[in-house]
């Protein structure tokens, strides 16, 4: 499982991008996980992160799961319109 960091911004987004990418190799199950469960600052761009990282994922032919998104990210998420890329059951 891959763990997202406590604050996800324009700031870092293009560094946990990489690191998200780079860990990558060390999923050996059929499905990508993401925990953001420390997840507590973030903007919008921690959303184009989680999808850039989802096609990545999908482009290996695995699956692509986030656990623990805070309420405030699920609603981000709807509002922008990508919460059923994200969230399958959103």
């Amino acid at each position: 499982m891959l763990v997202l960091p406590s604050e996800l911004t324009h700031k870092q987004a293009t560094a946990c991008l990489r690191m998200l990418i780079q860990g990558l190799p060390s999923q050996t199950g059929t499905a990508v996980v993401v925990d953001a469960v420390s997840l507590q600052r973030f903007d919008s761009s921690a959303l184009s992160v989680l999808l850039e990282f989802r096609r990545a994922s999908l482009k290996l032919g695995k699956a692509f799961e986030i656990r623990n998104l805070s309420s405030r990210l699920v609603d981000l998420a709807r509002l922008y319109g990508v919460a059923e890329l994200l969230l399958p059951s959103a």
